[in-house]
């Protein structure tokens, strides 16, 4: 099963930009559905953003416009950037995988925190 590193969070102001990375130990080649999911603490995890193998991708409402999902297959990673930064995005944002056979993994998370 594949390990995810998630990098990338940090503390930026109202505005700035952040892009986070997830890098996975083996080749993401039959990763069927790659995804950003954000938990903010007393509440339940939420999606972000997906991308499919198929390029087709999916935005929470309160992302859309701002955020962007990419995958760069030779590095095994996947990236979430993040412009126009809300305090309302402040969370600790977690990577997922979901494979053609269709086990999951996740990565440990990354903080966010977004200044006003």
């Amino acid at each position: 099963q594949v390990q995810l590193v998630e990098s990338g969070g940090g503390l930026v102001h109202t505005g700035e930009s952040l892009r986070l990375s997830c890098a996975a130990s083996t080749s993401i080649f039959n990763i069927a559905v790659m995804g950003w999911y954000r938990r903010v603490p007393g509440n339940q995890r939420e999606l972000v953003a997906s991308l499919t193998r198929d390029g087709i991708t999916v935005y929470a409402d309160a992302v859309k416009g701002r955020f962007t999902i990419s995958r760069e297959a030779a590095k095994n990673t996947v990236y979430l950037q993040m412009n126009s930064l809300h305090a309302e995005d402040t969370a600790v944002y977690y990577c997922k995988v979901v494979a053609e056979q269709g086990w999951a993994a996740w990565g440990q998370g990354t903080q966010v925190t977004v200044s006003s």
